[in-house]
């Protein structure tokens, strides 16, 4: 009879933590589920930026690079909301200016023929920091999420020990423990 008080203490106690850890950390495993997503395809998209690709013609004359100044570019940059981001231009051809602007975003237009392209850049403000989390952005942060880390294994085995009989470890929860453990390890055996 004693061993069963124990045991039943003991599933009482898991069921608490599980529950407190989990509701303690579910910001951080959602963050983290959230920004995996966007990183396992960051091939197709960029965790970090948004990037607008805008093409057009110019009616300024251009062509003439001794009457070119800031004024003419500010006023080219006006339409797309960007003079205030102005940093700088320069010609990397004779008949081609770029133009520099704060955040990464840039206009190049072709004097002789005046087409002109615009990127645009711009920082994508949650999931950006969320996927920034990832490469532990300080020395408090690496403590933080190796205690999360920690908390994750204790909510792993508090869950798996806290329920009995046919839907706990020796039955269907002890089946789906052992598929899951299966399929990273067959992963990892096969690549």
């Amino acid at each position: 009879m004693k061993s069963r008080s124990k045991s039943t203490a003991f599933r009482k106690w898991s069921r608490t933590i599980h529950r407190d850890l989990s509701f303690f950390f579910a910001g951080m495993i959602l963050i983290y589920a959230i920004s995996g997503i966007v990183m396992n395809h960051r091939d197709s998209i960029n965790p970090h930026y948004t990037v607008t690709r805008t093409e057009y013609k110019i009616t300024e004359d251009l062509s003439d690079k001794g009457k070119v100044n800031e004024k003419m570019i500010l006023t080219l940059l006006e339409p797309l909301d960007e003079a205030g981001n102005f940093t700088k231009y320069y010609y990397p051809e004779p008949d081609q200016i770029k133009v520099f602007l704060k955040g990464g975003s840039s206009l190049v237009i072709n004097t002789r023929t005046k087409d002109a392209v615009y990127e645009g850049v711009k920082r994508r403000p949650l999931i950006s920091s969320m996927v920034q989390l990832h490469f532990n952005p300080g020395k408090w942060w690496t403590w933080f999420a190796d205690a999360f880390a920690v908390c994750l294994i204790i909510i792993t085995v508090s869950g798996i020990v806290m329920i009995k009989g046919p839907k706990g470890l020796w039955g269907r929860g002890g089946v789906e423990l052992v598929a899951g453990i299966l399929i990273p390890i067959l992963f990892l055996a096969c690549f």
